[in-house]
């Protein structure tokens, strides 16, 4: 069996996952509970997808880089000096994915950006979708999908309440 890839996301109500200049502090203005469900999610894990803009910023939100348990492969265009958490990639996203997702452990994350979702979902590889949705209309930003998207067909797994967040989660039929 392959291994899932999961794009598990907050996003605004109308479907902004940061703002234009890539800010998420709107996040932390909004009642959760506990950790919204992020400890039982990263339990399910080892694997994690990032663009480089999106791991650029990881160090401006977070002391510590916070996936350093898991193995995490950044997607760069250029060249990148070695990192102790990472393995940096320079080679085409849904090839490295695609050979990724025939590999042995478990689940894949996309943790961002837009640019490699946006890959991943023209190339039909991502397999879960938990998107929660934040009570929010922020009018503009990063959009969660970008445009000429293959259809895809979902059955709802589940929905729960988080506080004042609302997560669904989605699997490709």
């Amino acid at each position: 069996m392959k291994r899932p890839v999961v794009l598990y996301i907050a996003a605004s109500l109308d479907g902004y996952i940061a703002r234009e200049d890539g800010g998420v502090d709107w996040l932390n203005d909004v009642e959760g509970e506990g950790d919204n469900g992020y400890s039982d999610f990263y339990n399910t894990i080892d694997s994690v997808l990032i663009g480089k803009k999106t791991y650029d910023q990881t160090f401006e939100l977070a002391d510590e880089f916070p996936y350093a348990d898991k193995k995490c492969y950044v997607f760069s265009r250029s060249e990148q000096p070695p990192s102790p958490h990472v393995t940096f990639i320079h080679e085409d996203v849904a090839g490295f994915v695609r050979t990724l997702k025939e590999q042995d452990g478990a689940k894949i994350w996309i943790v961002g950006g837009a640019e490699v979702l946006d890959v991943l979902m023209k190339d039909k590889l991502v397999d879960e979708f938990i998107v929660t949705i934040t009570p929010i209309v922020l009018g503009s930003g990063i959009p969660l999908f970008k445009g000429d998207n293959p259809e895809q067909k979902l059955t709802l797994k589940g929905s729960k309440s988080l506080g004042q967040f609302v997560e669904l989660h989605y699997v490709v039929k």
